[in-house]
């Protein structure tokens, strides 16, 4: 999944994006509001952590209302000092889903944006199933008929993505846009070479594939 941090203290923008690297995401991270607005308004993104106050032309608040106003639906944790009932009512009615006062604790942080990823249309559990194979998107274990499955941290946020939106063709744009960040090294066949790694270790030891090429599409994942 992609994420988006918009932090200007960087000390703690790099840790964030460790962090959550580390978690298999994708992360982008922009340290004023400008740079801030540019890519949460043009940009792809499945959760976006954002800081009240920013140097430049746009705060928090006003990048969360603008993404609103545009139908962007990235779901936002706010982080700020500013932690008074009253300021958070209004960072929560700027359009921002969850509220994190600072210092934080990283792990807590790392449940939240969790949480915001099972919010989506649909409700989704930290356990992904299709068929007979599971993701476990806290303990990062795959198993397939009872197989323990072991992924690099690209192949699982590539299985989760698919695992997220099984049954849905995906285009390989689309693809690329959710599960590497904006400054990634992108080869035409970038997505074909990871897919082939998946399909080496979920599909080709059992006897029913679950990634189908959709032909001049992309691929999807079914049972």
């Amino acid at each position: 999944m992609r994420v988006l941090i918009i932090e200007d203290e960087h000390k703690i923008a790099r840790a964030l994006q460790k962090a959550l690297q580390q978690e298999t995401y994708a992360v982008d991270v922009a340290y004023d509001g400008d740079d801030g607005y540019a890519m949460a308004t043009t940009e792809p993104y499945d959760v976006a952590i954002i800081d009240r106050m920013l140097p430049g032309g746009y705060d928090g608040v006003d990048i969360v209302k603008a993404m609103r106003e545009a139908r962007i639906h990235t779901p936002v944790l706010f982080l700020s000092a500013l932690d008074s009932p009253a300021q958070k009512t209004a960072g929560l009615d700027a359009g921002a889903d969850d509220y994190l006062a600072k210092p934080f604790a990283l792990a807590e942080l790392l449940a939240r944006v969790r949480a915001l990823l099972r919010r989506p249309t649909e409700q989704q559990p930290d356990i992904l199933t299709v068929g007979d194979l599971s993701l476990n998107t806290v303990t990062f274990e795959v198993f397939r008929a009872n197989k323990p499955i072991s992924l690099t941290s690209k192949e699982f946020a590539l299985l989760e993505y698919l695992l997220r939106n099984q049954g849905r063709p995906l285009s390989k744009e689309t693809i690329i846009s959710h599960v590497w960040d904006y400054d990634a090294d992108i080869l035409p066949n970038t997505v074909e070479v990871y897919v082939k790694y998946l399909r080496s270790k979920i599909d080709a030891p059992f006897d029913s594939p679950l990634i189908h090429t959709v032909r001049g599409f992309g691929y999807k994942l079914e049972a």
